[in-house]
């Protein structure tokens, strides 16, 4: 608790600014409920508690997006994650929040320099021949320059922007203190598990500040594509590379977003779209190692109807196990086989309180809307959106990995409609599902699998025997320990040690009062302005004593 405290009376300036840009855009009452109101205002430094009549007549996801954007990094991060969180917001929310993918203001070049002088510990003329100090691209963590090595080979430069990573922390640190307060006492909040949120904010921020990790992912990626002609990685210039800067290839073609100028340049839209959605869902189905973001931005449309792809600073995972989960549901979806599709949306939902009867009565309806549909004729993009609101109206949220898969199926599938208006990602899919359909049950594999669970079972019930003799040891011994998980107990207990402190203090102050009455009956002793010292000292610090316990009554009262 007095960590807490601490970071918080460190962290005053900058939970000054996020109140104050919270309460302009009419988030005041979340400033009172976790309490940074009053500890500002402990500080001396006044919050003014109105928005003007302008922002106050915009929609809230509006104003929740202009707020994140005005905070800074962390929060703009922070909302390109809840982008992902389909399972919790609905569609006009998701669409204000991937608004924050777009450019921000770059930092001057004077800024930039000492954070590559830093970076390098050389002058730039001794390794770039030549490097525009006007950067052609600029994100919230980083910004880009074009740049020429000494030998000619024209590259690009990431660097990340000077002075972030205190702020960030700062941020963070503030951001965990509400998610934490927030989940503990909003129990309408505590099903969007914000303090993972936090956490999945955390691990993306770290990974994106650090820059060689970025790096290691492109050569990743690179190496899984290098016999596909198809698809192109930049390549990096390891030797230039760390924490604070990437020297990559620059990849010369036409932007993701531009379609007018690839179809005025010959490029095949229709080509780039299949192109595109299978390099992804090979990430996905075949390597589990996938690009998390893949709108126009980080898409270039290279000469020959290749594909290049940017920014890989938010990748995702899937496991093999997960892989086989969203395979079985698209089959039971195709099959309409319900009780199929909700084995696995319970899988999906882990530990969560369900409501089975509510959510197969959703899924029927679900199933009902896709009835007599061939597989060809199921768009992705928006049979996910509807899982991810069927799982939001039954209080149910994904996991994040399951999160990050969807939206980049989504955005797949909106940059593939961008190119082609017939463009279906089941017909990109039917193959990869088919091959791990294939794979699943080849007679390796199920050999394999039979072979495994034998073994699983085979230990389970060598160890049966010594697992119950250790259960009945410990009950005669008295150590038999049941954990129980009840909510809210560590705050009840909190508040009994306060209660037990305060009456302690009462019983103490009562026997100050008591004994220093009888020693001033006692005319032995020293003495202050004629009465004995020793009860004046007695009386005094039954005072103060008694000051303290009213003190305590009274904010307890308030909080």
């Amino acid at each position: 608790m007095l960590r807490a405290t601490l970071s918080m009376v460190r962290d005053l300036p900058r939970l000054h600014e996020i109140a104050v840009v919270l309460i302009r855009y009419g988030w005041g009452d979340v400033v009172r409920l976790i309490g940074i109101a009053g500890l500002l205002e402990r500080a001396g430094r006044l919050l003014h508690w109105h928005s003007s009549n302008e922002i106050a007549q915009l929609d809230l996801p509006v104003r929740i997006r202009l707020a994140l954007t005005e905070l800074g990094p962390t929060f703009v991060k922070l909302g390109q994650i809840l982008s992902t969180r389909v399972d919790v917001f609905p569609p006009s929310w998701i669409a204000e929040f991937e608004q924050l993918h777009s450019q921000v203001p770059p930092v001057s070049f004077d800024q930039i320099l000492p954070e590559l002088q830093a970076a390098w510990h050389q002058p730039l003329l001794e390794l770039f021949d030549s490097f525009d100090e006007t950067p052609f691209a600029a994100a919230s963590i980083a910004q880009v320059h074009r740049a020429r090595l000494r030998d000619g080979t024209p590259v690009v430069v990431k660097v990340r922007r000077p002075g972030i990573l205190p702020k960030i922390e700062a941020d963070l640190r503030i951001l965990t203190h509400i998610a934490k307060l927030a989940e503990f006492e909003l129990e309408e909040v505590r099903r969007y598990h914000p303090v993972q949120i936090v956490g999945q904010l955390r691990r993306s921020l770290m990974r994106e500040l650090d820059l060689v990790k970025e790096a290691r992912n492109m050569e990743a990626f690179a190496q899984r594509f290098a016999q596909d002609d198809t698809v192109h990685i930049p390549h990096v210039h390891t030797a230039f590379n760390n924490e604070r800067v990437i020297v990559q290839e620059e990849l010369v073609g036409v932007p993701g977003s531009d379609t007018a100028r690839a179809r005025a340049e010959g490029l095949d839209l229709q080509l780039l779209a299949a192109r595109g959605g299978h390099a992804v869902l090979k990430m996905i189905l075949m390597d589990g190692y996938f690009h998390a973001d893949p709108h126009p931005g980080n898409v270039v449309f290279l000469p020959g109807n290749r594909v290049g792809m940017l920014d890989f600073g938010m990748v995702g995972r899937i496991t093999d196990t997960r892989r086989d989960q969203l395979i079985d549901f698209l089959q039971a979806l195709i099959q309409k086989d319900e009780s199929g599709m909700l084995n696995v949306l319970t899988l999906w939902a882990g530990d969560a309180e369900i409501d089975e009867d509510h959510l197969a009565y959703d899924i029927s309806e679900l199933v009902f809307g896709y009835d007599n549909l061939s597989l060809k004729d199921i768009k992705v993009g928006p049979l996910l959106s509807e899982v991810a609101a069927m799982m939001r109206d039954n209080n149910l949220s994904l996991p994040p990995d399951l999160t990050l898969l969807f939206k980049a199926l989504i955005t797949l599938e909106g940059l593939g409609h961008q190119l082609d208006p017939d463009f279906h990602m089941v017909d990109n899919l039917t193959p990869f599902v088919a091959r791990l359909l294939e794979q699943r049950y080849a007679p390796q594999a199920l050999a394999k699998r039979a072979g495994k669970g034998l073994k699983e079972m085979a230990e389970i019930l060598v160890g049966l025997p010594r697992d119950v003799a250790r259960l009945f040891r410990q009950a005669r011994r008295g150590r038999l320990r049941i954990d129980l998980d009840l909510k809210r107990l560590d705050h009840f207990g909190q508040q009994l040690v306060h209660a037990s402190n305060r009456l302690t203090m009462g019983i103490l102050t009562a026997s100050l009062v008591v004994g220093s009455s009888i020693v001033m009956t006692v005319d032995a002793g020293p003495t202050l302005f004629g009465l004995p010292l020793f009860g004046l000292l007695g009386f005094l610090i039954a005072f103060f004593n008694s000051v303290w316990i009213i003190l305590s009554i009274w904010r307890s009262g308030r909080d």
